[in-house]
């Protein structure tokens, strides 16, 4: 299955999995990676020397390429950034901040840069920064998302008209069907956040990956917009909030309510009471905790089927 993404990234199928908070350790990247997929370290929740540690657990668990996500507002960007060439990661997935401030750094230092983006607007500007593509995410997306709430659906085919670059798609896709649908709207890949958390390689809490499993349609909900846009469970925590919210809150009052590690203690730790449980609108289609290979596998082994039946 070769493509404009498959040729960027050197990897076999158009299918990245998303460089998650709390979820995308090393083990996740080079399973997904193994299986002919893009891994992605998400190096939101690490550390920097933790996140040195997983690039080179993950060039041991894998000869296959592998990239990092890293959101733009991380405190020890400078740090992640001097790991990032140190440790030569040829590909690197930027978000939640301006895509001029280092884009071309990046790419004088031989790396393949994408930036994550939820409207027109901003994949205008990822193209004029020089990435290599952008991921148009829709607000089914789990954990945080744009203030645009622009779906999937619409975003791919408007973002299409504009930028001449490769587009992998974000947002609501964890199967072949979705896939197949991402690709009709003008998506040369797909990547998918939701399904791998759902996996035995993720580094989410089991109680977390069996709220997912068990989440239906309607189970999730985008809040905190004063803040950042979230996409989270409906659990006692998110109740708290819509509670708040009754009384007019001020930002400060948010800010208290969520405190500090909400989202770590969730996904992370399983506290599925008090804990931020991000996961996207498509958790409804989420039924087993799997192996990432399999889950790879059966993505493509139903986006060949339906594509051929179609």
């Amino acid at each position: 299955m070769q493509n404009k993404i498959t040729k960027l990234f050197n990897i076999k199928y158009p299918i990245i999995q998303a460089g998650m908070i709390w979820v995308s350790g090393y083990k996740l990247a080079s399973a997904v990676s193994n299986a002919g997929g893009l891994g992605l370290i998400g190096a939101g929740s690490m550390y920097p020397d933790v996140l040195r540690e997983h690039i080179q657990k993950c060039k041991k668990a894998t000869n296959k390429p592998f990239g990092v996500n890293i959101p733009l507002f991380y405190p020890d960007l400078d740090q992640i950034l001097q790991i990032i060439i140190d440790e030569k990661v040829k590909i690197v997935f930027t978000s939640a901040g301006n895509p001029k401030l280092y884009t071309s750094f990046l790419k004088d230092n031989g790396i393949t840069v994408v930036h994550v983006v939820s409207s027109v607007k901003f994949a205008l500007k990822s193209q004029e920064a020089g990435v290599d593509a952008v991921v148009a995410e829709g607000f089914e997306a789990g954990g945080h998302n744009g203030k645009e709430e622009t779906t999937t659906f619409t975003l791919i085919p408007m973002v299409k008209e504009k930028i001449n670059i490769p587009i992998i798609a974000a947002g609501g896709i964890a199967s072949g069907r979705g896939m197949l649908a991402a690709m009709v709207l003008g998506a040369d890949g797909v990547q998918i956040g939701s399904r791998f958390v759902a996996s035995e390689e993720s580094s989410a809490h089991i109680n977390f990956k069996n709220s997912v499993v068990k989440t239906e349609d309607g189970g999730t909900d985008l809040t905190l917009k004063e803040l950042i846009p979230v996409r989270l469970i409906k659990n006692k925590f998110y109740r708290q909030v819509q509670d708040l919210y009754q009384q007019n809150p001020s930002i400060e009052q948010l800010k208290e309510l969520l405190g500090r590690a909400r989202a770590k203690k969730g996904m992370f730790e399983g506290d599925l009471e008090d804990g931020e449980l991000e996961i996207g609108q498509i958790a409804g289609l989420i039924h087993q905790i799997k192996p990432a290979a399999e889950i790879v596998e059966e993505i493509i082994l139903e986006y060949e089927k339906v594509k051929a039946e179609l």
